[in-house]
């Protein structure tokens, strides 16, 4: 029997990824699975219903086993016959009821939002794997789809910037005279962080970073941005930020407040998963930012780093904008479908072995990603919220699988 992959197409309103794309989805077929799309999945990222069809291998009919792909016309069907489904977006109540029982899911699952539909998926036998837990260790960074994803969302964030501003971000000289370059600052050095001080780099802007975490002051200066050093240690696990203690926040807005000021951009990074995001900026300081400024706060979802962000709205504050996009890599769909397929490729290729999926517990990548499992919660803090029974110990085995 061959394993079907199964791609349904988002239903997130706004939502333009896919969570495969068609170079991915032959080099899956190269390894013996089957995949089914279903129809209109990739089109808003670029990717016709014909792109993936023409992935199936010439003379693929003359195998009974030989992998196909299909396009679905409905999810429903999609969904109950997949025995692996592939998400960006986390799983919808109505979506869990019509997976296939016993079947694996894979994507972005939210599991600290709306811990019942964890309920839903153990009642169903369905072993699902949050990408976004996956360990940020050095054999897992092909499959960190936090990281990929914030890359695209720093880069877009200062295009978002550049067409708010009625600045340009480089020096020029003109008949007119020279125009100054912009001043950029960025809050958080993580990935977008670093993504976004790239690009404003390239732009021509004169840009600063500034993260609490002191180790990144290396990483800000070697993209020529000048770090803003408030002499504070503040890091904490899986390459996150710990919070700050109320000293040390009184003497960072401080720190902060002169830059903030002294800034014609500011795009703010700063989030911790699953917690609302810092405050950072507040609106005293954007009150002394001169006319015209603009903020792009990609922790508008979880709350803001700007205690003016509205999520999904731009505000104008004492005539500085204040920009708080959402679902951000979703506005660069091409690429980010890309890089989330390629992250889900890696993942894939450690779970599958000869053909079959195999659930290995004592695999560090595969435990900590598990949310849910042989018909019990698996991740044991969302365990713990749900007051579910204990998970009991299980050996390596392969799950999953049709004809």
């Amino acid at each position: 029997m061959t394993i079907q992959i199964g791609v349904p197409k988002e239903v997130r309103e706004g939502e333009q990824r896919v969570a495969l794309i068609p170079d991915v989805v032959k080099r899956l077929m190269d390894t013996g699975l089957s995949v089914a799309v279903e129809a209109g999945a990739g089109e808003a990222a670029g990717y016709r219903d014909a792109d993936y069809a023409n992935c199936a291998k010439s003379g693929a009919d003359a195998a009974a086993e030989a992998p196909t792909v299909q396009i679905i016309p409905d999810a429903d069907t999609l969904l109950q016959t997949a025995d692996i489904t592939l998400l960006v977006n986390p799983i919808t109540p109505p979506q869990a009821e019509r997976l296939k029982e016993g079947s694996i899911l894979i994507g972005h699952l939210s599991p600290h939002t709306d811990p019942e539909r964890f309920t839903t998926l153990a009642r169903r036998n369905i072993s699902a794997f949050a990408m976004e837990l996956i360990p940020r260790i050095s054999r897992a960074q092909a499959m960190d789809t936090l990281s990929s994803q914030a890359s695209v969302a720093g880069y877009k964030a200062v295009l978002m910037a550049a067409d708010l501003l009625g600045k340009f971000f480089p020096m020029l000289t003109t008949a007119a005279g020279t125009i100054r370059p912009s001043k950029v600052l960025v809050i958080g050095a993580g990935v977008a962080g670093l993504q976004a001080i790239a690009t404003a780099r390239r732009l021509g802007a004169i840009v600063e970073g500034y993260d609490v975490r002191a180790a990144v002051k290396e990483q800000v200066e070697s993209l020529g941005a000048r770090f803003v050093d408030m002499e504070i240690k503040a890091e904490g696990e899986g390459g996150y930020a710990r919070e700050l203690t109320a000293a040390e926040r009184e003497r960072q807005a401080g720190v902060l407040a002169r830059h903030v000021a002294g800034a014609d951009v500011i795009v703010s990074t700063a989030a911790i998963p699953g917690r609302p995001a810092p405050r950072i900026i507040t609106a005293a300081m954007v009150e002394a930012m001169r006319g015209g400024s603009v903020i792009v706060d990609l922790a508008a979802e979880s709350g803001g780093n700007c205690e003016l962000t509205r999520p999904g709205e731009t505000v104008v504050h004492e005539a500085v904008k204040i920009h708080g996009p959402v679902n951000v890599p979703a506005t660069v769909a091409n690429h980010a479908s890309e890089l989330y397929a390629r992250n889900l490729l890696s993942f894939l290729q450690l779970l599958i072995k000869d053909g079959r999926p195999v659930i290995d517990l004592e695999d560090e990548i595969i435990n900590e990603s598990l949310i849910t499992h042989a018909g019990a919660v698996h991740n044991p803090q969302l365990r713990e919220r749900l007051s579910a029974p204990s998970q009991p110990t299980q050996q390596p085995q392969p799950t999953g699988g049709s004809s």
